[in-house]
Parts: C-alpha cells; sequence; structure tokens
C-alpha cells in the first residue's frame, strides 16, 4: 500500500497508508486531516482541497484539467505546486509523495 506524507498547516508532518484508487483528498479525509474542507466531496467544483505538491513529484501527477486549473485561480496562495488533492488519484506509483496542505483562504 503505497504511503503518503503529509505536513499539515501547523508544520506538523505524518506519514499515512493511501489505498490505491481513492483519491488523495479521500485519503486525507479518511485520516484525519479536518482542515481540508473538501466541501464540494471530490467534485472538482470549489478549491477547498488545495494542497501544496513536493516539487520532485510533479511530473509523476496526472495533467491539471481546464477545469481544476480554473478553480486554482481563484485561491491567494497557489504556485507551481498548487493541486487539487481530488483530482489527484492514488496509484502504486506515488508511494511516498509528500503533499502541504495549503492555508485556507
Amino acid at each position: 500500500m503505497p504511503m503518503l506524507t503529509v505536513v499539515d498547516r501547523v508544520g506538523e508532518e505524518r506519514t499515512v497508508d493511501a489505498e490505491v484508487g481513492l483519491s488523495v483528498m479521500e485519503v486525507l479525509k479518511i485520516n484525519g486531516f479536518d482542515e481540508l474542507l473538501a466541501l464540494c466531496g471530490g467534485c472538482c467544483s470549489c478549491a477547498t482541497c488545495h494542497v501544496h505538491v513536493d516539487p520532485a513529484w510533479l511530473d509523476r501527477l496526472p495533467p491539471m484539467s481546464e477545469d481544476e486549473d480554473d478553480l486554482l485561480d481563484a485561491v491567494d496562495d497557489r504556485d507551481a505546486t498548487s493541486r487539487l488533492s481530488c483530482q489527484v488519484p492514488v496509484t502504486d506509483a506515488l508511494d511516498g509523495l509528500k503533499i502541504t496542505i495549503a492555508d485556507e483562504d
């Protein structure tokens, strides 16, 4: 089972199991990262599951859709590492992925 390293909003780091087939957002919610609101439930219609991906992992993620890109344009702390965690499916290739939960807008 892949492992994800998650840095929360206070800078604490925790490594969690991530079931293949779930989205990173679902893994975060299952593991009690309640600061990640994910208000739309993973439908790519809000940006409340915004995370920053460790730059070393960006090229291993699926390409960003136009919808995801548009939603990320609305967040204050968007940068080159920004993704919506609901749009990142967990695969075996992401074992070791490190993400940081973005600041709340």
